[in-house]
């Protein structure tokens, strides 16, 4: 069984896919640029700032899917630089300072709307207790 995950504090989807898909005791995210919910803009100024809103927008997902970003066990990070990846490193780090998820990083060309960053994660779902 599956279920779709949706939430109005993350990037809305810009296609046809849902923002995340919970089956069994996973969640699997869509990966996630710097939309800001609230402001509706792009945030792609510099890439600390771009990092901290597409995890706040990965932790928006977990929450509506009754988990937390505590429990991610892997992440997907799409970079168009990889001159940028030491301070997305450090601003990702901030994310997961106990448990850091395994994590695969790669060099990829142009991301739609000139963002530099897109992450996906799977996400752990404790069972209700």
């Amino acid at each position: 069984m599956v279920e779709i995950i949706k939430t109005d504090e993350g990037t809305p989807p810009g296609g046809y896919y849902s923002q995340g898909i919970k089956s069994g005791d996973f969640l699997f995210t869509a990966g996630q640029i710097a939309f800001n919910p609230e402001t509706k803009q792009l945030i792609n100024d510099n890439i600390e700032n771009e990092t901290r809103q597409v995890m706040q927008n990965l932790s928006a997902i977990a929450d509506a899917a009754g988990t937390s970003l505590k429990n991610t066990v892997k992440t997907t990070v799409f970079l168009t630089d990889m001159r940028l990846f030491d301070k997305f490193n450090a601003t990702y780090t901030e994310f997961f300072p106990d448990v850091p998820p395994a994590r695969s990083t790669v060099q990829v060309g142009p991301l739609l709307r000139d963002v530099h960053l897109e992450i996906e994660a799977i996400i752990y779902c404790p069972p209700d207790i």
